[in-house]
């Protein structure tokens, strides 16, 4: 069993974020943590000026929120949103919080991913730790 889980989440529609916390709970030992994770990525500035004053603050609450319904019933889990770069992100978070597993949903792969998301398949390559891919 596992002590410390991370479990990245996107919110588009071919992701399981469910499915990733029902493992995550799963496999986490007594007295474990789970932390639920969404990284906003940064938007280029040429885009922000055209969208509404206060916009992306109200997303970033928004998906505060959504990933608070997500771990509400599960003991000892957290919901954290943070700005970057997806997988860079999730590393960096993984190893500056000494995480011992990963679990990641991926989508279905494009030919220019083949086997798994381009997130997902960072994440595997270059994790300290173990990680748990849900398809």
């Amino acid at each position: 069993m596992y002590k410390k889980i991370l479990v990245p989440v996107s919110f588009e529609a071919d992701r399981n974020a469910q499915g990733a916390m029902e493992i995550a709970k799963a496999l986490c030992g007594e007295g474990g943590a789970i932390t639920c994770l969404h990284v906003i990525e940064q938007l280029p500035q040429y885009a922000t000026q055209y969208l509404p004053p206060g916009h992306l603050e109200g997303a970033k609450a928004e998906m505060v929120e959504t990933l608070k319904s997500l771990v509400a019933d599960v003991d000892n889990a957290t919901a954290v949103v943070v700005d970057g770069h997806a997988s860079r992100t999730i590393l960096d978070f993984a190893e500056k919080n000494a995480v011992d597993l990963i679990i990641i949903a991926s989508h279905q792969p494009g030919m220019q991913d083949y086997l798994l998301g381009s997130t997902a398949a960072k994440v595997v390559r270059h994790a300290k730790c173990a990680v748990h891919v849900l398809r």
